[in-house]
């Protein structure tokens, strides 16, 4: 999508070589590219690494946190750089540790989140034949990292490592696998550390200002447009391009929506926000999208789950579209004006050119548009229902974000995931969901990276009953560290979003997704582990659990059972346009009539009519 920050190196120009081991050259080189923190599981392979990571945290260069499995390594490593910028780093062993990070590769790929994954590899003769807890994970991993490497020779370890570094935080970031034979982590050579600002790699020149013919173009369809709408993704989180979405949004007064993973890149609580679009989105920014006449694409990429049905999506609209990753630009859709760069330098030249053309900001262009969306917003809120006797999940992540506003929240996948993003509001990089891949088992690890990272700051998980447990072994990493991380399981017995589209789409037919027997007791799973647990499942205890859950100094287990067959909506089914949701109020107007824009007055009207109402200009 758009790069982000790069660590800080001295010159390395003036250093004697010392004679050191590969696994040395590693370690060291990790605490030179700023690595304070690294999540892993030890192994045969990897054991020399692990020897020499002893050493260093005895020295406190570097916090080593033992996960309870390597995909939860992968994931803590993910969480942890979506909440600072920073490239996560995580630490597995060969075989079944390195096929355990290939999920958490994944996730980070598919949400381009900027990663080191180490890992240990049979000796280099071995390779090839089969060995104990052999794998080609370079191979295995290839589809799913931006980038890979062997480690061949000793001699090419701190190379290795800063190219690493430089791949995974620049251009569109992604996650790289360093695999390390062992023999090679034993070997000794005279080692010279190679800084950041030394990688030279021919070929991988990022592209990061746009094209000045572009962003003039874009500039004048900006100017000319009576319905535009910034559509905002992940891009703009990785590139800290908040203040220009900003700027640009209100300069031009245009309303913001956001993909999933764009959340946190325009403030919500903005009159221009019309919160998240697609699938779940709200109906205003799915109405929105289908009406505007100008598509302003920041850092997204057009993802099946935002657009619908492709062919009518923005189907009126010209579209702008800035992405640093050129493969991504007309991928899915053609854009009039395609603009190649790093999201906040092109912004901020879109915004220097509109004050070099100095175009008269007229706010009353989009004023008919903007009192357009606020009907719709009036018409069609979200809204936490209440049940009597029942406690409705809206209203559990309601009160959760009402007690806590400004906490860092990571969340697992299902219909739990899409009430957070809905009624949550966030600030730039504390929203930190698997939104690409869908990973469940994601929100616990990647709360507990976050935790790691931010210090003081609250970080809090939504959860699903099923989500939480694929990883909830990492209750003891909790426990061990006392990373006072709070999670919250929405518990409705049930696989939430497959029992939803199985009711909608599949006749009712619940195959497989009733999570009722068999589910453990979480509060005493908690304390099994040493986490305070906590059960609610009456109303009138909610609010004080959740007050206690964030008063305790440590981590906590909330468990708050919910009306199981409260469905997420709006929705929009497969195959239909984003203005044909389930799920909207009954009693709210119709918004299947077209309506076009008086370029006189811009006075809305009907389609068919053929002149203005207000001022007779022919339509």
């Amino acid at each position: 999508m758009v790069s982000t920050s790069v660590p800080q190196t001295s010159s390395s120009s003036a250093v004697i070589p010392q004679r050191r081991t590969g696994a040395y050259a590693l370690i060291d080189s990790l605490v030179r590219h700023g690595v304070k923190h690294i999540f892993g599981y030890p192994g045969g392979a990897i054991l020399p690494i692990y020897d020499e990571l002893y050493r260093a945290v005895a020295r406190g260069d570097v916090q080593h946190i033992l996960v309870r499995h390597e995909q939860a390594a992968g994931h803590a490593a993910d969480g942890y750089a979506r909440a600072t910028g920073k490239v996560g780093v995580c630490f597995a062993t060969s075989g079944p540790g390195a096929t355990n990070l290939v999920t958490a590769l994944a996730t980070a790929h598919m949400d381009s989140i900027p990663l080191v994954a180490i890992t240990g590899q049979v000796p280099l003769p071995a390779i090839g034949t089969d060995a104990f807890q052999e794998t080609d994970i370079y191979g295995i991993t290839l589809p799913v990292v931006k980038h890979s490497y062997v480690v061949r020779k000793v001699e090419d370890m701190a190379r290795i490592i800063a190219e690493a570094f430089h791949i995974a935080s620049t251009g569109r970031p992604g996650p790289v696998l360093v695999d390390i034979p062992k023999d090679v982590g034993l070997a000794e050579y005279d080692y010279v550390p190679v800084d950041y600002d030394e990688v030279k790699l021919p070929g991988y020149r990022p592209t990061v200002k746009g094209n000045p013919r572009q962003i003039n173009a874009a500039v004048h369809l900006i100017e000319n447009a009576a319905k535009p709408l910034l559509y905002v993704g992940g891009g703009a989180i990785a590139s800290n391009a908040h203040a220009q979405v900003a700027e640009l949004a209100e300069r031009f007064q245009i309303p913001v929506t956001t993909t999933l993973m764009g959340i946190g890149a325009f403030d919500e609580h903005h009159p221009l926000s019309v919160a998240m679009l697609g699938m779940h989105g709200t109906a205003y920014a799915n109405f929105a999208v289908t009406e505007c006449d100008l598509l302003i694409a920041v850092g997204a990429r057009f993802d099946d789950r935002v657009t619908g049905k492709l062919d009518e999506f923005a189907n009126r609209a010209k579209v702008i579209h800035i992405d640093i990753d050129p493969a991504e630009v007309g991928k899915n859709r053609i854009p009039n004006v395609p603009i190649v760069g790093d999201v906040r330098r092109v912004l901020e030249q879109i915004l220097q050119r509109a004050r070099e053309l100095d175009f008269p900001v007229n706010i009353d262009k989009t004023k008919p548009w903007l009192q357009r969306i606020n009907r719709w917003k009036e018409d069609y809120p979200l809204v936490a229902p209440e049940y009597p006797g029942l406690i409705s999940p809206q209203e559990v992540i309601v009160e959760v974000g009402k007690q806590a506003p400004h906490a860092f929240y990571t969340t697992d996948v299902g219909q739990h995931q899409m009430w957070a993003a809905q009624f949550l509001k966030n600030g730039p990089r504390r929203w930190i969901s698997s939104a690409g891949l869908g990973t469940m088992g994601y929100g616990m690890p990647a709360a507990m990276g976050a935790k790691v990272a931010v210090g003081d700051e609250e970080v809090i998980c939504i959860s699903g009953d099923a989500s939480f447990q694929m990883n909830l072994q990492e209750l003891a990493t909790l426990a061990q560290y006392g990373i006072n991380v709070k999670t919250v399981i929405i518990n409705n017995a049930w696989q939430g979003m497959v029992r939803q589209w199985q009711e909608t789409f599949y006749g009712e037919r619940y195959s497989s997704s009733n999570m009722e027997v068999g589910m453990p007791n979480f509060e005493l799973l908690a304390q099994a582990f040493g986490v305070k647990g906590l059960k609610v499942s009456d109303r009138s205890q909610l609010s004080a659990a959740v007050a206690e859950m964030l008063a305790h100094n440590g981590p906590v287990l909330l468990d708050v059972h919910v009306k199981r067959d409260e469905n997420c909506y709006p929705m929009v089914a497969p195959g239909k346009s984003n203005a044909q949701m389930l799920g909207l109020p009954k009693n709210a107007p119709r918004q299947d009539v077209e309506i076009v824009y008086c370029s006189n007055c811009h006075t809305e009207s009907p389609t068919h009519n053929k002149f203005c109402p207000e001022c007779g200009t022919k339509l």
